[in-house]
């Protein structure tokens, strides 16, 4: 795979993003559901959002490697809150440490919605090449 990354300004840098993400000859393509704090169980926490984020963080981690994949090898990473505001204040000192650990450069998009499943308030949803 060739992989190039675009961004056009610098204040991409501050959301540990990037605007677009070109791949080149991929092998393959990994689209992933969106991951949430689910345990083994199929149970949803009720824990708060920092708290989840870990836990889908792991799930998400756990999914792409037992798919043959790198968390390295991801493209778009879609992040669903019921806050972006909790998001920013309360779990920026997990998820910028996510990016870092695996070099991952993505296009991202943020999106603040009313509800998700239960009593879930984060979701990641990946594109993952090799």
């Amino acid at each position: 795979m060739k992989k190039q990354t675009f961004d056009p300004w610098t204040w991409g840098k501050n959301t540990n993003s990037v605007q677009a993400v070109e791949v080149k000859q991929p092998e393959g393509t990994l689209y992933c559901s969106g991951q949430v704090a689910l345990d083994a169980n199929g149970v949803p926490s009720n824990a708060d959002m920092r708290s989840q984020l870990i836990q889908t963080i792991k799930n998400l981690e756990q999914l792409i490697s037992e798919s043959g994949y790198e968390c390295s090898g991801i493209v778009r990473l879609n992040i669903y809150t019921t806050s972006t505001q909790e998001f920013f204040t309360t779990c920026m000192d997990v998820y910028v440490p996510f990016i870092q650990k695996h070099s991952i450069q993505q296009a991202t998009t943020l999106l603040e919605v009313k509800g998700l499943f239960a009593t879930l308030t984060v979701e990641l949803e990946a594109t993952v090449v090799k």
